[in-house]
């Protein structure tokens, strides 16, 4: 065989068949590009997230009065805004992202498509050539020299077609990452969408509070200061009514059935953790016996502005969901969720502001399980963070026989022994 003909038998390979197109490749850079901006963009709002949240911090330190009140619920507004336009631009990221894993699927798939054409047109040239042995090539040659020449340039070609089969191997391999890039991102976009529904529903609750306070208050301060103290009066009676269920219930809580203490088996249900009320016989609790019934505090205050995302602290399953403030507004935890987990611990997150699971729903740790609100008995937006012995607790119905909800209906956690009411601090 001449070498001519080699030439044209490994023409196919020599043409620069895997160039990516420069349309494709502007295309590709674009959408780089578009999705640089949208991160800067999530920067900056991150920026004044912070600045909304130096400020709520400042104005929650203050006296509690109705223009302190409404000045923390603006910035919320505002600070839920924000959070809502960061989520958008990572929607709007992630649908640039899926743009462009769906481009380079597409040239993976045309390069495959390529390799698979030219590896096939080798090995047909193969298959014709390797029908002589090799010395008919030294016999056919005109000379010992054009011979070795056929020769070599029949090994460089199989040599070519052993790089693009190893190339092929390479493309698949490349695309299956790719795919599975792509279902990451599909997963995200979705997980994306629930949240920005979410927090359009936390910015609805912002709004409601607003306008429920000024029509109760009709902007006089001393409506508001009533407002409070009927508030503190409620709670109390809601207290008294707790303990004495708990009271009728007869248990004694399994202490080796616990986790060890200082385990660290729980993991804290907030990104950024500044606790405002510890466990127990605190302080504030013992200063304000009459708001616990004297029997202190059954769990931690974490500071959270509305609208924070509230993460499962384990793995484990939804006991149950619930809202007081439909029963009796103002009176216990408002919003809450009850979670069980496989280590003999339930945890209870109480005054969000939207739940974000459902009964019987399985969570992972680190799921976000609802939004931080200040329903139910708060005197500002924070998130009460519960950790029970799981045999010693149980959703139950109580009855109040509090004046201003008389005869109505709670449903919420209630323990069997106080000495189910663990020290989150002891898990976390």
């Amino acid at each position: 065989m001449k070498s001519w003909v080699l030439a044209v038998a490994l023409a196919p390979f020599a043409l620069g068949l895997f160039t990516v197109p420069a349309a494709a490749a502007a295309t590709a850079d674009e959408l780089r590009s578009k999705i640089a901006e949208k991160n800067d963009a999530i920067l900056n709002l991150e920026k004044e997230i912070k600045e909304y949240q130096r400020q709520l911090e400042t104005t929650g330190k203050e006296k509690q009065s109705l223009q302190n009140a409404v000045a923390l619920l603006d910035l919320s507004r505002k600070k839920i805004s924000a959070d809502i336009r960061i989520t958008e631009n990572k929607i709007a990221a992630t649908d640039l992202h899926l743009s462009e894993l769906s481009l380079q699927i597409t040239d993976k798939e045309t390069r495959i498509a390529l390799s698979l054409s030219a590896v096939g047109a080798g090995l047909r040239t193969l298959a014709i050539m390797d029908a002589d042995a090799p010395i008919v090539y030294i016999l056919r040659g005109e000379n010992m020299s054009e011979a070795w020449q056929q020769l070599e340039e029949l090994d460089r070609f199989q040599q070519s077609i052993d790089k693009h089969v190893e190339d092929l191997r390479q493309f698949k391999e490349d695309l299956e990452n790719t795919k599975a890039q792509t279902e990451m991102a599909r997963k995200k976009l979705v997980s994306l969408k629930i949240e920005l529904a979410n927090q359009k529903k936390v910015l609805d609750a912002n709004r409601q509070e607003t306008s429920a306070l000024l029509a109760a208050t009709k902007n006089k301060e001393s409506n508001y200061q009533k407002l409070l103290a009927e508030k503190q009066t409620l709670h109390r009676q809601f207290e008294e009514e707790l303990s004495a269920y708990e009271a009728e219930l007869r248990f004694t809580i399994d202490p080796t059935l616990l986790p060890k203490t200082g385990s660290g088996v729980l993991s804290w249900p907030l990104d950024a953790v500044f606790i405002t009320q510890y466990f127990g016989n605190t302080e504030f609790a013992t200063r304000n016996a009459q708001v616990y019934n004297g029997e202190g505090h059954n769990g931690i205050d974490l500071r959270a502005a509305p609208g924070t995302q509230v993460r499962a602290a384990s793995s484990g399953v939804v006991q149950g969901t619930g809202n007081t403030d439909t029963t009796c507004r103002g009176a216990s935890y408002g919003q809450w969720v009850l979670i069980r987990h496989n280590n003999g611990l339930s945890t209870l997150y109480a005054h969000l502001s939207v739940i974000a699971v459902s009964q019987g729903q399985s969570v992972s740790v680190g799921q976000i399980i609802g939004y931080s609100g200040s329903t139910g008995y708060a005197t500002g937006p924070h998130l009460h963070f519960t950790v029970y012995a799981t045999q010693g607790v149980e959703i139950s119905q109580l009855k109040s026989r509090a004046l201003a909800c008389k005869g109505k209906i709670y449903t919420l956690p209630l323990v069997k022994d106080r000495g189910a009411y663990l020290n989150p601090l002891s898990y976390l």
